[in-house]
């Protein structure tokens, strides 16, 4: 048998982190990469790496399973018990017992590995979340060597896979496929791993240059592209995006650092409306605990020149002080809306040039005064 795999396609890299600011659409992108490419959902393979990540979890392991046991006296074979249409077959003549057995239980990796062995003429792509939060040099082990592809795609450098491994793979491939040959590991082509990094939390675990210079990097900028969200306090709008970029711009200044701004994308509104509750839970929180606790920003203050502590906007008067915080932001308040075709209750009463009287009617359309 002849296995041909899908070939690289130019525009499309094997193995790239998608980084920036947390909020700036990182996760979208690739799903609308692989929306635009028309994969199948069975060949998307989605995984987080977390700080308890480790190889088990990413590869796979030896687990204890439940199984059902059927027992039965004689009467009837245990596989009529399923069988309803079956005459004379009885459920009391099978007893089903539950018992424990262990098995090498596959994870996210050896998952989307199987499934490009066995659709070589599909791309499948695994994706990793977060890869910064969890320690990469434990969770791919020598698995790291395999990033290394040659100029078709395929891993330069197969590695020996461990017995119970090597077990599983030859009884899902084959004893003799290339998946296990030889009882190697070896990437092929048509199997990407894309992955996303948020860059405020880079200090996690740190990334090692040689596990670095094995992907590409994608950097997401921060787009201000949501013009149409506003924030709503106390039935006062203020615009997201102005918002947004003078926040950024004072992060920059006091960090001299673009990691810990705001993304576009950083709280999700209601029909373009950030809620006063969203604002302070997600939005000024997040400033106040990972970007001003240790006084750098000069976000939270009023209009005064006072300083605000996060309670204050818990207290009496949190929504004033929200309110003067915007106004010492330079956070102008939006105009109000106006209805398309909206009329004016207002009737001015003219007289026509034969001396009768005319109605004159004022209404605007689409905001512009007719």
């Amino acid at each position: 048998i002849v296995i041909t795999y899908t070939k690289v396609p130019k525009d499309v890299v094997l193995q790239q982190i998608s980084y920036g600011a947390p909020g700036t659409g990182k996760s979208h992108r690739i799903k609308k990469q692989l929306e635009e490419l028309n994969v199948p959902k069975g060949n998307i393979f989605r995984t987080t790496f977390h700080p308890d990540s480790d190889y088990s979890s990413f590869v796979g392991a030896y687990k204890p399973t439940m199984k059902k046991q059927y027992r039965y006296d004689g009467k009837v074979k245990a596989k009529y018990y399923e069988d309803d249409d079956l005459a004379g077959a009885k459920r009391d003549d099978v007893i089903i017992d539950k018992v424990i057995q262990y098995d090498f239980v596959p994870q996210t990796f050896i998952k989307a590995y199987t499934q490009a062995y066995k659709k070589p003429n599909e791309n499948v792509y695994l994706i990793i979340e977060e890869i910064n939060r969890g320690n990469c040099a434990q969770i791919f082990g020598d698995l790291f060597q395999l990033l290394d592809r040659d100029d078709n795609g395929v891993s330069e450098y197969p590695i020996k896979a461990d017995s119970d491994l090597k077990m599983y793979l030859e009884g899902e491939l084959g004893k003799n496929h290339d998946g296990i040959k030889d009882g190697e590991l070896c990437l092929p082509s048509n199997l990407y791993i894309w992955a996303t990094m948020n860059t405020s939390d880079q200090s996690l675990f740190p990334i090692d240059s040689a596990f670095k210079r094995r992907w590409d990097w994608e950097y997401e900028p921060i787009k201000y592209e949501n013009s149409k969200w506003e924030i709503e306090i106390d039935g006062n709008m203020y615009s997201w995006t102005l918002f947004q970029k003078e926040v950024n711009n004072r992060i920059f200044e006091a960090t001299n650092s673009e990691d810990k701004m705001l993304g576009d994308f950083f709280v999700k509104p209601n029909n373009n409306v950030i809620s006063e509750k969203q604002f302070i839970n997600k939005v000024l929180f997040y400033l106040w605990n990972d970007v001003c606790k240790d006084g750098d920003g000069d976000i939270f203050k009023t209009d005064d020149n006072k300083d605000v502590k996060f309670s204050d906007l818990y207290g009496e008067n949190g929504t004033d002080i929200m309110l003067s915080m915007m106004k010492y932001l330079n956070v102008a308040l939006l105009p109000e809306k106006k209805e398309d075709n909206e009329v004016d209750n207002n009737e001015d009463n003219t007289t026509s040039s034969n001396g009768q009287e005319r109605r004159q009617y004022k209404y605007t359309i689409n905001d512009s005064a007719e």
